[in-house]
């Protein structure tokens, strides 16, 4: 897992050269992005994929916890918030809730457990996280109560990384 802010000085140039690409259209469509409407979009065919969702955030309990094998998820908080989002490492003691990872989602849900040593990032607008294969992360929890937010996710092919 990676985290920062297309508001602060870091160097992505140290990221593949296709994360780098994500990072950079977030920040240079950042605003945009904060009003476009919601949905699915092709940024490089199956190689690179936009997602706007709008959601609400809610109680750490209801949030499934998420892994993806296809993809890196590059979440960024456009507008809104705050947001939480959990993270920790797939050490491969998940109970599945529900595999879809052979679909076009590449996702699977393992059900919640209260006992995970979870790590909590905290996200205002312009905080972005990638999540990689082995990484187990639960989106969209909420800070003190329900919070709406605009989130952006952009899908980068693990085979574009190396």
């Amino acid at each position: 897992m990676i985290s920062g802010n297309i508001y602060e000085k870091s160097d992505i140039t140290l990221l593949p050269a296709a994360l780098q690409r994500a990072v950079q259209y977030l920040k240079d469509h950042a605003e945009e992005l904060a009003t476009r409407e919601t949905g699915r979009f092709e940024l490089d065919g199956d190689r690179m994929i936009l997602q706007v969702l709008d959601v609400t955030t809610g109680p750490r309990e209801t949030i499934r916890p998420e892994v993806h094998r296809k993809y890196v998820d590059v979440q960024f908080l456009a507008a809104g918030g705050p947001e939480r989002l959990g993270w920790y490492p797939d050490l491969g003691d998940n109970e599945v809730d529900e595999n879809l990872l052979d679909t076009p989602r590449d996702i699977c849900f393992y059900k919640y457990r209260p006992d995970q040593r979870e790590g909590i990032i905290e996200f205002a607008v312009g905080s972005y996280a990638m999540f990689f294969p082995w990484d187990v992360h639960a989106p969209a929890i909420q800070a003190d109560a329900p919070a709406k937010v605009r989130k952006i996710v952009i899908k980068v092919a693990l085979d574009t990384c190396r």
